[in-house]
């Protein structure tokens, strides 16, 4: 704690009057060797969340003819969307100079990094790292959207710009100390910055590229529910890494409050949706128990460091009701093919958990309360606000990134290469061979 105070008093006075300097002088504190080995140990977990724990959660869902295409396109976004990252996706969410909006080239191919950030006990470049996972995770949760019928080299040409137009700002406005930032919006872990991005953009591609041959009235059935099941374990056990390690620090007030609060949400949520499917359709499903887990921990995702043990309980019980109808609703009611239900799931409960925390961080319901001046109702408003300015942008932006990408690659492969597979039809290649 002594070298995060002596670190915010320095970057304070010397970082927009002169950043070389500062970076000399903040050199001389050592960042704490227990939060560094934390937050890079959370690094890992969370890369994991994508390779392989995504891959398999959405490669399980899909028919077995479409199973290899999946896994492709989440290495191909990792991969992608960390050369960005790593060239100038960071300086312009992160830089310590810039604007409100965006940030600029300061920290350019992670350059002029300073031994800690203000207010961090972390060396930037750990911290760097951190956020770079958030980065791959939020374009590849966008693949469950166009499943099955997307053309490889659109997907990664429009994941890269995709990442560059709208996970870049977003994150300056909300983590980089941006706009939405300076008017109190909280985002613990990524309730805004992942899950609303990442559902209103799969919605919109949804509408964009049109129906799988055969959707709504063929079933089309998961090849693999043990993948699937296998892989929402992962996506579980990381998740304490993407919350936990939000807390930039190895701690009992930050990571392991995060941690629990994390778990206990997704085991309600996970509860809720077998009992809905119960009552439903007669059988608690495996897929069930996997996608209810998945809604819970999206949803306690913004609020991990704001809510107790009965915040984080109503959150996943509002995550596996309320996400278990908005996938009926999108799917049944309104027939939009949003094929592995990433807005109803990632989207929704995103929202849910951006908007309720601030009414279940009132110490009244368990929470920690709220920043010096603010109070139930502004904190409510800054939460509907920026949730309502992310999501318009997140949408539009997609809509116009998806149309320029398609003037080049082709959104959709033809009805030929689809009812073959894309695995054989893009990538030459048999995920399972039998013979």
């Amino acid at each position: 704690m002594r070298h995060a105070i002596k670190a915010a008093a320095i970057f304070t006075a010397l970082a927009l009057a002169d950043p070389a300097l500062a970076q000399e002088v903040v050199a001389e504190a050592a960042p704490d060797s227990g939060d560094t080995a934390w937050v890079l140990t959370a690094s890992a977990l969370v890369l994991m969340m994508t390779i392989p724990g995504l891959a398999l959660f959405y490669g399980g869902l899909v028919r077995a003819k479409n199973f290899l295409s999946v896994l492709i396109q989440c290495g191909a976004i990792a991969a992608i969307t960390s050369l960005i990252w790593i060239v100038v996706g960071y300086s312009l969410a992160f830089s310590t100079t810039g604007g409100s909006v965006i940030g600029n080239l300061q920290n350019v191919m992670f350059s002029n990094m300073f031994a800690m950030r203000d207010g961090q006990t972390i060396g930037e470049l750990v911290f760097g790292l951190f956020q770079m996972t958030f980065a791959i995770i939020t374009p590849a949760l966008i693949v469950g959207a166009w499943v099955e019928r997307a053309r490889f080299g659109w997907v990664v040409a429009f994941s890269a710009l995709w990442s560059l137009l709208v996970y870049v700002p977003v994150t300056r406005w909300v983590w980089g100390n941006g706009f939405l930032a300076e008017q109190g919006v909280i985002d613990f872990a990524g309730g805004i910055v992942v899950h609303t991005t990442a559902g209103v953009s799969a919605l919109v591609i949804a509408l964009m590229l049109g129906k799988r041959i055969g959707f709504p009235k063929t079933l089309m059935l998961p090849h693999s529910p043990a993948l699937t099941v296998a892989g929402a374990g992962l996506l579980w056990v990381g998740w304490f890494g993407f919350n936990g390690g939000s807390a930039l620090a190895a701690n009992d007030d930050g990571a392991a409050t995060a941690i629990i609060v994390t778990h206990l949400a997704a085991s309600v949520a996970a509860l809720v949706w077998l009992l809905l499917e119960k009552m439903k359709v007669g059988k608690a499903t495996a897929v069930g128990f996997a996608t209810g887990a998945i809604a819970g921990l999206a949803t306690i995702t913004p609020a991990a460091g704001s809510v107790g043990p009965l915040g984080a309980i109503v959150l996943g019980a509002l995550a596996g009701l309320v996400c278990f109808y908005a996938v009926n609703i999108v799917k049944g009611r309104l027939q939009i093919d949003d094929s592995l239900d990433v807005f109803a799931v990632h989207g929704v409960g995103g929202i849910i958990g951006s908007i309720l925390l601030a009414i279940l961080a009132a110490p009244l319901f368990g929470g920690n309360g709220y920043a010096e001046g603010m109070g139930m109702g502004s904190q409510l408003w800054a939460q509907i606000k920026g949730v309502g300015i992310v999501g318009v942008y997140s949408a539009v932006v997609t809509l116009i990134v998806g149309y320029m990408v398609s003037m080049i690659f082709p959104m959709r492969v033809s009805e030929e290469e689809e009812r073959d597979g894309l695995d054989i039809s893009s990538h030459g290649e048999r995920a399972w061979d039998l013979d």
